[in-house]
């Protein structure tokens, strides 16, 4: 995969910090693709899927999200209806006036979906990977354990292991030490404490208000959605122009990362048809 391009956009009182890849105008019938990671992660929860967005011709956009990774906290707020305003000031500033079609993945779900009701102009299509925020309780509710404020590092690497075969992957396979590692990385840099609406219908509120084609891609393991998938399916209708869900078997919440090939036809195979 080539070497990415950093730029800055305003973010409070300081910056938000984009990855982008591929040429600055993208070619005859695609638009960028914008990808937005998941909480207390960064632009790496896409680490497996940007070279194929690349192989496909698209110009790719990726950043760490206001108050993770490398990007400042937004100018207000603590959650994710705080972060469609900075970030569309960023999409300006990148592409103008361009719309792009948009993916988030949890988290950044709720943020994509947040931001298509409030600029349509901007998103030509929306894909939702994972997504909280649709008024689904996950049973039994999943508890994730606290790990700062503990000295030793092994201990500390082991919580992280349990809270991610808690939600994030499913086959314990998957947690490598590699994958150790990026996760770490990305969980100590979290300065975003105040998510709470991923336990609300908050997203779902805003779906029915789209005016873009949405698509929602799950991992049919999902710790999220254990035994509720048709529940899911259900509340992903009430978006005004919903055009399917696709699910990825043997993968978990973090589906794009744990079956990788699975998800990239997955999206590629959208992206592909006529808006």
């Amino acid at each position: 995969m080539q070497s990415a391009t950093r730029r800055e956009t305003p973010s409070g009182e300081g910056s938000l910090v984009w990855h982008l890849w591929g040429p600055e105008s993208s070619p005859s019938g695609t638009m960028p693709v914008v990808l937005l990671h998941g909480g207390s992660g960064s632009w790496t929860h896409w680490l497996r899927n940007i070279a194929a967005l690349l192989a496909s011709g698209r110009r790719v956009l990726v950043p760490d999200l206001p108050g993770s990774g490398d990007s400042a906290m937004p100018p207000r707020g603590g959650d994710a209806d705080a972060l469609p305003e900075p970030l569309e000031q960023g999409l300006q500033i990148l592409l103008g006036d361009s719309a792009c079609e948009l993916v988030g993945f949890s988290f950044g779900g709720m943020v994509a979906g947040f931001l298509a009701e409030r600029f349509p102009a901007r998103v030509a299509r929306l894909m939702l990977v994972g997504a909280p925020g649709l008024g689904i309780t996950p049973q039994p509710v999943i508890s994730l354990r606290a790990w700062r404020h503990l000295p030793d590092a092994a201990e500390r690497d082991a919580v992280h292991r349990g809270n991610l075969a808690a939600l994030m992957l499913y086959r314990s396979e998957a947690i490598s030490e590699a994958t150790l590692r990026l996760h770490v990385a990305n969980v100590v840099r979290d300065r975003m404490t105040g998510r709470r609406l991923s336990r609300t219908d908050a997203l779902l509120r805003s779906l029915a208000q789209l005016r873009c084609p949405m698509h929602a891609i799950y991992g049919r393991e999902d710790a999220l959605y254990l035994g509720k998938l048709a529940a899911l399916e259900t509340a992903l209708r009430q978006a005004g122009d919903f055009r399917g869900l696709a699910f990825i078997e043997e993968a978990g919440h973090w589906v794009q990362f744990e079956q990788a090939q699975a998800f990239n036809e997955a999206l590629l195979a959208v992206l592909d048809r006529p808006r």
